[in-house]
């Protein structure tokens, strides 16, 4: 099986793309941690296919492997990728476009200078739904991680999310807890760690360990849910520049009921086919 891909990154969070509208994509659980793999495959963080939509509302469905071979709910650096790719591809000429996920649709728009606005949704912040294991909705809860308690805000963007914040991003525990934190108990479907440091009401630096993945240069959906956590916990304003080591995102948020938006970059590095 011979496939074309396209290799793609959003702020160094880097993905293998697959039109699965124009060839058959069928890969096993085996071969996408092949494909994913820096020394023996492609390498990247997630592997992305795009899709015929399978509602009529939308214009794409959209499906996100981890490294780990895991299928994933979400991905906001990948959604921006997910936009370009459709356009530069020809597979559409709008530049709003809706597009299904596993935890539902989302609304991708392609602004003037080759940047992404995404439309990532309402915030989940009841436990049960992220899901998280706690007695009732609050704004801060406690975990403890090897003897130690911890202050997270959980919240999920189509993917759950831990936001813990620290003093200084570099100096974070993020080698060390995050992995714990990603199979907390707590977190029956494992979750993705954030460490945020909050540097004005406008600016937060973030780094985050990703569910099956690692800590990667950027998280789109780690991003907003920073962004969500430091709004509810009186931290940050309305809109916000996430600087994540891989770069800048902003990231805004009108209070619960209201979507999360998203704007970054999304590039294309090269194309090529692999043989499987």
């Amino acid at each position: 099986m011979m496939l074309e891909f396209t290799k793609m990154h959003g702020l160094g969070n880097d993905f293998v793309v697959f039109n699965a509208i124009d060839q058959q994509v069928e890969l096993t659980l085996e071969q996408c941690r092949f494909i994913a793999d820096r020394r023996f495959g492609i390498g990247c963080d997630q592997i992305l296919f795009v899709e015929r939509p399978r509602d009529p509302a939308t214009d794409f469905y959209y499906r996100i492997v981890n490294a780990d071979g895991g299928e994933v709910e979400q991905c906001g650096n990948g959604a921006r990728c997910f936009a370009r790719f459709v356009h530069e591809k020809g597979l559409t000429d709008k530049r709003e476009i809706a597009v299904g996920t596993m935890n539902g649709n989302i609304r991708l728009y392609l602004e003037e200078g080759g940047e992404v606005r995404v439309n990532m949704g309402v915030p989940v912040l009841e436990p049960e739904q992220i899901p998280f294991k706690a007695d009732a909705k609050a704004v801060e809860y406690s975990i403890e991680v090897n003897g130690e308690t911890h202050i997270i805000g959980a919240v999920s963007m189509g993917n759950p999310h831990a936001v813990m914040r620290v003093p200084s991003v570099e100096h974070a525990p993020v080698e060390t807890v995050g992995p714990l934190i990603e199979s907390h108990p707590h977190f029956p479907q494992r979750v993705n760690a954030g460490f945020m440091e909050v540097c004005s009401r406008e600016h937060i630096r973030l780094r985050v360990f990703e569910r099956g993945v690692g800590e990667t240069l950027a998280c789109g959906t780690g991003a907003c849910a920073a962004v969500v956590t430091g709004i509810r916990q009186g931290l940050v304003d309305e809109q916000v520049q996430v600087s994540l080591p891989g770069g800048d995102l902003m990231v805004q948020w009108a209070g619960e009921n209201e979507p999360v938006w998203m704007v970054g970059p999304a590039a294309i590095v090269f194309e090529g086919k692999i043989e499987l």
